[in-house]
C-alpha cells in the first residue's frame, strides 16, 4: 500500500515539473528565412545602386540657376542612384533663396528628374525684404527692391499679419478702381495704409477690424468720386471718420448710414 502511494507522489511530481519540448527547426527556420530575405535585400540594393547618369532639371531659372541647384545637392548626388535621399534634396532645393517649391523623383535606371517653382514677390517688407504671394517672408535682404511693389512694415515676426490685412482690403478695394500702396503697423499696434491715388487712410490701434469694414462699406466709395479732393482718411472715431480735404477743411461724419445714402443718392442723380 505505501508502494502504492509513494508511486502516485511520484509520479503527480513528475507531470508537476514537465517542460513543453520546443523543435529546433521551427525556430531556426524562420530565422534563416529572415536571413536569406535581408541578405536578397542587401544584394539588391547593391545591384540596383549605380551612380547617377544625369540630372533633369526644369524650371523658369528667373533668379536662380541649374548650376546653383547642383551645387547645393552634390553630396546627396554622389551617394548613387538609391541611396541618394530624395526628402533630402528636395529639402536643400527650397532651403535656396528664391526657391518656392521642388519636386524630386527617381527615374529608372540612372536619372534623377527636378522641377523647382520660384517665388514670387507680391510685396516689400520694410525696406529691403520681400514676402510672397501668401505673405511669407522668403528674402531679407534684396539688393535691388522692384519700385512696382507695394510696401508694408511692422515689427519683427508681424509680416504675414501685416500681409493677410493688405491682401484682405486690397481684393476688395480692386473692384472699385482702388488699390494700396502701403501698410504700416507700429510699434503700438496702430494701423495706416496709403491708397495707390496717394489718399493717407488712418485705422489706429482700436477696434481696427470694424473700422476697416466700415472703410471699405463706406468712405472707399466716397474717395472713389472725389479722389481728387481728399487728403487723409481719419477712422478714429468711435462712430464715424473724418475726410481730410486738400483744401484745409476736415469733414466728420458721425452717421456713416447717412453719409452711404448720400452717396448713393448722389450716384443716382448722375
Amino acid at each position: 500500500m505505501a508502494r502504492k502511494q509513494a508511486r502516485r507522489r511520484k509520479q503527480k511530481a513528475e507531470r508537476r515539473f514537465n517542460f513543453p519540448t520546443i523543435r529546433i527547426g521551427r525556430v531556426v527556420a524562420p530565422l534563416i528565412a529572415l536571413a536569406i530575405i535581408f541578405a536578397t535585400y542587401q544584394v539588391s540594393l547593391k545591384l540596383l545602386d549605380r551612380e547617377i547618369s544625369s540630372i533633369e532639371i526644369s524650371g523658369p531659372f528667373l533668379r536662380v540657376s541649374a548650376l546653383n541647384i547642383e551645387a547645393a545637392i552634390s553630396e546627396e548626388i554622389d551617394a548613387g542612384f538609391v541611396g541618394a535621399d530624395i526628402d533630402r534634396i528636395r529639402e536643400q532645393i527650397v532651403a535656396l533663396p528664391w526657391i518656392d517649391q521642388a519636386r524630386v523623383a527617381r527615374r529608372w535606371p540612372s536619372r534623377i528628374s527636378i522641377a523647382v517653382t520660384e517665388q514670387v514677390p507680391a510685396a516689400v517688407w520694410g525696406d529691403s525684404g520681400l514676402l510672397n504671394t501668401r505673405g511669407e517672408l522668403f528674402v531679407s535682404d534684396v539688393r535691388h527692391v522692384p519700385a512696382e511693389l507695394p510696401r508694408l512694415s511692422g515689427p519683427d515676426r508681424t509680416a504675414s499679419e501685416v500681409a493677410a490685412r493688405y491682401l484682405a482690403v486690397r481684393e476688395q478695394l480692386i473692384p472699385l478702381g482702388l488699390d494700396v500702396r502701403r501698410v504700416h503697423l507700429d510699434t503700438r499696434g496702430s494701423w495706416e495704409m496709403t491708397l495707390g491715388n496717394g489718399i493717407e487712410v488712418r485705422l489706429g490701434r482700436r477696434a481696427v477690424a470694424n473700422r476697416t469694414t466700415l472703410f471699405l462699406d463706406v468712405v472707399a466709395d466716397i474717395i472713389t468720386s472725389r479722389a481728387a479732393d481728399i487728403d487723409f482718411v481719419d477712422m478714429r472715431y468711435g462712430n464715424g471718420f473724418t475726410i481730410g480735404w486738400k483744401s484745409g477743411s476736415n469733414a466728420p461724419v458721425d452717421d456713416p448710414e447717412r453719409a452711404a445714402r448720400e452717396m448713393l443718392a448722389a450716384r443716382g442723380t448722375d
